[in-house]
């Protein structure tokens, strides 16, 4: 089992490990997780995913073979786990057991109510009484069955059009890997449930804090402005020094600002961390266009220098106090590892496209072990002030876009990258901009449109993660490319 280590301590190993980040050598998280930990986030690395691992088999099942060994089947997926075991350093497997009756699946159930998921693993024939009573403990179950490991699968269809299999899933499949893609899900309701979002305003966000608190458990409170300015100056500037230096140094370009406004980027990027480690919280967001906002920005620099390195490391940083955007990236960081990208589309038809444009953009977009994107340090386009990286995204990279609406919605679309414009004469719309080719026609999608603006837009196509993960919590999963049924 990996070691555990606290927010704080992760932060400190954090600001120690120079431009890691940025350069790509090799990311702040590893030093906390391990090698090959790229779907475990720092931001919940103090509390671990809490998985039930029950082997179902039965001892008179004469199929896939009359004298199946069930102990040697167990050796034999502890070896596959073995394999995984980078990918799977954040997971605590509570309740590790073999069930070979009804009566002891029923026995478990108590131990069964404080998992983020169960994952059930299909011996041999005769296992439905048994998969039936795990059911029953109304925990999100995957179960995970082999070629030759029974004929249950012709019944987990109807099983999970019916009450009792409403939180299963299935993975029937010879890919040993697909063990850590069943425990994704759980990992993402694990992340919601153990988040702290702290929103820098003085708005009234109360009822929906209190409508996330009581559906997934994530916390959200208010940071007032004096307390931000405080951790600013509490940063030593030697620090945020080598941290200007760094930005600089791995930059294509500075373009518009100043090493003087670069600089206070960095000092209050700093602040950030020391805000989430103070809090033991996972996302920053700020009312950079709203509350916080006068004739410029109130706090002592634009945060979104900020906002990317929270992003790049694994935690979160959100502009304009997104709540729902915030709520977003902890599913999608905890489904894929991976930080999401916020945006203010504009739609081109003759391109079947749609252009996701903001000035913020996080240079880890692959996650803290992924490879550092190129940038060039601009000033926010707007207001023609501050300090962002104007990253270069990857064209021909497959992407997934969502947003959660409310506590019981999810909207989506995927599409390829076939655009990144960030020539210094495309000086139109924000300074990040990635050009997507919609799956489906855009004319649809802009016709579903609804919910405002922002959404967050994560690499690689993750529909069936997010399928899982909605199956689990009762949300509706909606593709806003896809045509309306009358």
């Amino acid at each position: 089992m990996a070691q555990q280590i606290d927010r704080r301590e992760f932060l400190r190993i954090s600001a120690g490990a120079g431009a890691i980040y940025l350069a790509g050598a090799g990311p702040f998280a590893r030093a906390a997780q391990g090698p090959g930990a790229g779907l475990v986030s720092p931001g919940c690395r103090r509390s671990k995913v809490k998985v039930a691992r029950l082997y179902m088999g039965t001892t008179h099942g004469l199929w896939p073979k009359p004298n199946l060994d069930l102990r040697q089947e167990i050796r034999a997926y502890e070896a596959q786990f073995a394999k995984l075991q980078g990918e799977l350093s954040d997971v605590d497997f509570v309740v590790d057991e073999l069930v070979t009756s009804p009566e002891q699946a029923r026995q478990l159930r108590s131990r069964l109510q404080g998992v983020d998921g169960i994952l059930a693993l299909h011996f041999n024939i005769g296992v439905q009484p048994i998969l039936h009573e795990i059911l029953r403990a109304d925990r999100p179950t995957a179960v995970f069955a082999v070629p030759y490991s029974g004929h249950g699968w012709v019944g987990f269809g109807a099983l999970q059009r019916q009450a009792l299999g409403a939180k299963l899933e299935c993975y029937l499949t010879s890919d040993y890997a697909q063990l850590a893609a069943a425990i994704r899900p759980f990992r993402a309701i694990h992340h919601l449930k153990a988040a702290k979002i702290l929103n820098v305003t003085t708005r009234s966000f109360e009822p929906y804090a209190a409508q996330m608190k009581e559906r997934f458990g994530t916390d959200i409170k208010r940071i007032d402005l004096q307390t931000v300015v405080k951790a600013y100056n509490a940063v030593d500037d030697r620090r945020a020094q080598e941290e200007t230096a760094r930005w600089i140094r791995n930059a294509e370009q500075v373009v518009e600002p100043s090493r003087g406004d670069i600089f206070k980027s960095c000092k209050l990027a700093l602040a950030f961390e020391e805000l989430l480690a103070a809090e033991d919280a996972t996302l920053l967001t700020v009312d950079c266009y709203g509350t916080m906002w006068d004739t410029t920005i109130k706090l002592p620099a634009y945060p979104c220098v900020g906002f990317s390195r929270l992003n790049n490391i694994g935690l979160g940083g959100i502009c304009e106090s997104d709540l729902r955007c915030a709520m977003t990236h902890i599913i999608l960081q905890g489904l894929t590892g991976r930080p999401g990208f916020i945006s203010d589309p504009t739609v081109d038809e003759s391109r079947n496209s749609i252009i996701l444009a903001h000035c913020l953009g996080a240079t880890k977009m692959d996650g803290p072990e992924g490879p550092a994107a190129p940038y060039k340090i601009r000033t926010v386009m707007e207001r023609q002030e501050g300090v962002t990286p104007q990253v270069e995204m990857r064209v021909g990279q497959r992407v997934t876009q969502a947003i959660l609406i409310g506590s019981d919605s999810l909207l989506y679309f995927t599409g390829e990258i076939i655009g990144a414009p960030v020539s210094l004469a495309d000086d139109r719309g924000c300074r990040c901009k990635i050009e997507v080719k919609v799956d489906g026609e855009v004319t649809t999608l802009w016709k579903n449109w609804s919910n405002g603006l922002h959404r967050q837009t994560v690499y690689g196509d993750i529909v069936a993660d997010l399928t899982r993960f909605c199956r689990y919590t009762a949300i509706e999963l909606v593709d806003e490319a896809a045509p309306i049924r009358a």
